[in-house]
């Protein structure tokens, strides 16, 4: 995997709610699979006109351009007969980097021991802002050391999260 996201963007028709992430996800993965590669997440950024849905891709091999390309054709034929999204927005398919989102569990779990910065959906003591060592995931609760201290968060109130890449 190289140091940054390999990413390829196509224009595609569609626009839709931040709640349309989780649905996306369930109607790609199996067309993402089936070319051999893993779904990390979507992301999807209502903005207008601007709206951008961001798929995230990855192999034991890394993420090329061409592999950007090619899931990009697969999973844009679904979204033309699916159509959950109504409007215009741009799709990115792009490699998760070494700054890598977090999006389920499953994530928590595998990158324990690593660096990450969190960001909360509402303040937790005035902050929604978080850098730290990840403890890991126990249930639906997300453990993090920050500060000399363990901070305790429940999966659902995690707006994002993403490695902090130690070079």
């Amino acid at each position: 995997m190289g140091k940054g996201p390999a990413q390829c963007p196509f224009f595609v028709s569609g626009v839709a709610m931040d709640q349309m992430s989780q649905r996306l996800d369930e109607l790609l993965e199996p067309s993402v699979a089936v070319l051999g590669y893993e779904l990390v997440g979507v992301e999807y950024l209502a903005q207008g006109l601007h709206s951008l849905l961001r798929v995230y891709i990855d192999s034991e091999d890394g993420i090329t351009v061409d592999d950007c390309a090619r899931v990009s054709r697969q999973i844009s034929a679904v979204l033309d007969v699916e159509d959950p999204i109504r409007g215009q927005y741009t799709l990115e398919v792009s490699s998760p980097g070494a700054d890598r989102p977090l999006f389920k569990a499953k994530d928590y779990e595998r990158f324990a021991g690593n660096r990450v910065k969190l960001k909360l959906k509402v303040p937790l003591e005035g902050r929604r802002n978080f850098k730290g060592h990840l403890i890991g995931i126990n249930g639906t609760e997300v453990t993090l050391e920050s500060e000399d201290r363990e901070w305790l968060f429940a999966l659902q109130d995690i707006e994002k999260a993403q490695l902090v890449p130690e070079w």
